[in-house]
């Protein structure tokens, strides 16, 4: 049986499933920065009122699957969640990350979104 969420006025429950992928599809991405997206994934997907339930990925991609309230956009959260994590993975992994980007980068521009 399937768990609707709910509020005042609708029964959902949509699933997505978000790829992000790193700026020249350099291969960036370690054990410790996997694990402190996965921090920062849990903290801003609470206070989007969104539901994690899986990430993963590989060392030049990353695969989120979690729910979200029908009033979300899409593309606002996917620009925002990218932002944050960016900045907060070139903060706190700076030389890991300077063998690959001179310039502030990590995500790339593009993304896919499944529902």
């Amino acid at each position: 049986m399937i768990n609707y969420k709910k509020n005042r006025h609708a029964h959902y429950k949509p699933t997505y499933h978000l790829v992000l992928v790193t700026k020249y599809r350099h291969k960036c991405i370690s054990d410790n920065m996997m694990e402190r997206l996965k921090e920062i994934t849990l903290s801003l997907f609470d206070r989007w009122y969104c539901e994690l339930i899986e990430i993963n990925g590989e060392k030049d991609h990353v695969h989120i699957l979690f729910d979200a309230p029908p009033q979300i956009n899409l593309a606002n959260t996917t620009k925002s969640y990218k932002t944050v994590t960016s900045r907060y993975i070139r903060k706190e992994f700076p030389e890991e990350l300077s063998k690959y980007y001179w310039k502030p980068y990590f995500w790339s521009r593009s993304y896919m979104i499944l529902t």
